[in-house]
């Protein structure tokens, strides 16, 4: 009836906070791992990490990403996502095993963090979320496009120069480097391709974007 009114069309674009929130309460922190786990790009991933980075994970969800990076030795690690009961569950499973890793609350489209204060961002899916009602990936609505601008602002200030953004997606590169390929951000971007060894299939890509280095002028005729 008249009392299901429509959410907000920024609140339901930006994935359904109510659903996530449910989901979390539902199963707690069982690790749930969009685009498996770290096992499958470790090795792209360490190649770009040092041991004392200042590590962010954008959207952590009730992946084990975090944890994991901490079992490596990568122990100054943030998460946060935009849902409660998320960081809750998360806190909770982590507080005596890892009580190091800091959980927190946060719309990553509002970072509350100064600037440069990261040598590392990384993002495993959750850029995807901003594009999940997206029907036309040739036209993307005018609203998912400034959402993705404003997380990538935000990620690029909380950078310090030398900094790198890990995005780990299934966003092929035509499609998501015009995104990411901006001059305003002041980062080189480049990518990798990511499979499945057994069967040869399942690619998503790595991307890296390093503040402070200069883009390429192709990938910048892109956008």
């Amino acid at each position: 009836g008249m009392e299901r009114r429509r959410a907000p069309a920024a609140n339901r674009r930006y994935g359904q906070r109510r659903f996530w929130d449910e989901l979390y309460r539902r199963e707690g922190a069982e690790p749930r791992e969009w685009l498996g786990g770290l096992s499958r790009f470790l090795p792209q991933l360490e190649a770009e990490l040092r041991p004392g980075d200042r590590i962010l994970v954008l959207g952590c969800g009730t992946s084990a990403l975090s944890h994991d990076l901490h079992e490596l030795g990568y122990t100054d690690v943030t998460s946060i996502d935009f849902s409660a009961a998320c960081i809750a569950a998360m806190r909770a499973r982590y507080a005596h095993r890892c009580p190091g890793l800091r959980w927190a609350v946060m719309d990553i489209r509002a970072l509350a963090f100064p600037a440069a204060s990261f040598d590392v961002v990384l993002e495993k899916g959750t850029l995807d979320v901003l594009m999940v009602e997206e029907t036309d990936p040739w036209n993307v609505s005018a609203q998912a496009v400034a959402s993705m601008q404003r997380v990538l602002e935000e990620v690029s200030r909380v950078l310090r120069p030398g900094g790198c953004f890990i995005s780990i997606t299934f966003a092929q590169p035509h499609f998501r480097k015009p995104h990411y390929a901006q001059e305003a951000f002041g980062w080189s971007l480049r990518h990798v391709a990511c499979g499945d060894r057994d069967t040869g299939t399942f690619h998503y890509y790595l991307y890296v974007m390093r503040k402070g280095q200069p883009l390429d002028p192709s990938d910048l005729a892109l956008g």
